[in-house]
């Protein structure tokens, strides 16, 4: 493996950790950029090619890890046992790990229900286009019919309801290009929650659901894992890694000044130019 290879391997977990957790689509980049551009699958095979793109999910998935330590030390009921403050907020009420389960049940089902079917019908550049274009148009009506003062502002203070409704338009994201904070973002404005909130229970999320999908296709794709690949795997890792710390802070800080109609019109603009140049 060349140097070449390695910094293919470090753009790919660029691109994997800067666009994960914003609203833009990380499966829709990743198809973008390597099936028109670097094309790992010529020296790497289509199989591990694609196990590196799990390998590098669970780069972003520390991240968030990282980013949320307290809150998942306080999920988790670890708080206690090192003796550490929660992060409940003084009146008691705060985020219940049954409520981030309720919200993972529906995508996780339907995901099960329907993994062979997507991987081989929708993982294609058309489809991702699509994806993208509908994901954005959800994001623009979530800014512009979501009510001018949230009624919830923090994640501590969502309902069992809407961490259901939330999940229900997580689904959405199954389809590739649509994004999986794109669509619950949108789907917790329109729910009455402030962006940050959202966001904050879109990531927290994020961990199970994504670690669970990560681990199962690991195991599948376990025989992928060769000393020739190793290199490729471990430098997409800690990229995809460090990016995505990077992104989910500056996104965190700014989400609730700029909200998702930039993201939506990057977006568009996106689509607009690849069908210019592709087609």
């Amino acid at each position: 493996m060349d140097i070449f290879e390695i910094i293919k391997a470090l753009i790919l977990g660029m691109v994997e950790g800067l666009t994960e957790f914003a609203p833009v689509s990380s499966t829709g980049h990743m198809i973008l950029v390597d099936d028109m551009w670097l094309q790992s699958g010529d020296f790497l095979g289509k199989y591990v090619a694609n196990t590196f793109k799990i390998v590098i999910q669970l780069g972003s998935i520390l991240a968030v890890v990282v980013v949320f330590k307290d809150r998942f030390i306080d999920l988790l009921g670890l708080n206690r046992l090192m003796k550490k403050k929660g992060t409940a907020e003084s009146n008691g009420q705060h985020l219940r790990l049954s409520q981030v389960i309720v919200g993972l049940i529906p995508a996780g089902v339907l995901g099960v229900l329907f993994e062979d079917y997507i991987d081989e019908h929708l993982f294609s550049l058309e489809t991702v286009l699509i994806g993208l274009v509908v994901g954005a148009i959800l994001m623009i009506c979530a800014d512009l019919f979501s009510p001018r003062k949230p009624k919830i502002e923090t994640v501590d203070k969502i309902t069992y309801k809407q961490a259901l409704s939330i999940g229900l338009i997580q689904c959405l994201s199954l389809w590739p290009g649509f994004s999986r904070s794109g669509s619950t973002i949108s789907g917790g404005v329109l729910l009455g929650m402030s962006h940050r909130a959202a966001s904050d229970f879109t990531f927290i999320m994020a961990v199970p659901i994504m670690a669970g999908a990560s681990g199962i296709s690991l195991l599948k794709n376990w025989e992928y894992f060769t000393l020739d690949a190793m290199p490729f795997f471990i430098v997409g890792f800690i990229s995809a890694f460090l990016f995505a710390l990077i992104s989910i802070r500056f996104f965190l800080k700014l989400i609730n000044k700029i909200k998702l109609i930039p993201f939506a019109i990057y977006r568009i603009i996106l689509v607009i130019v690849i069908c210019i140049f592709y087609f």
